[in-house]
């Protein structure tokens, strides 16, 4: 079962040319889609899981 995921927010990294992700939070789960398809799939992560994501992201030099 997927929790109620609400408060959608925008990755302040999105493009302008529309290639765009939306994540929210809930205490146990943080929810990604795409902006495009808001009705399509949702990946589900543990907090813990999508922390370590966060963080090698901000290791990683771009």
């Amino acid at each position: 079962m997927t929790p109620e995921l609400t408060g959608w927010r925008k990755s302040s990294r999105s493009a302008a040319e529309g290639n765009c992700v939306e994540v929210a939070l809930t205490p146990q789960v943080v929810g990604v889609r795409d902006t495009k398809d808001r009705d399509g799939a949702v990946l589900v992560f543990p907090r813990s899981q999508w922390a370590t994501f966060v963080s090698g992201l901000r290791a990683r030099r771009w």
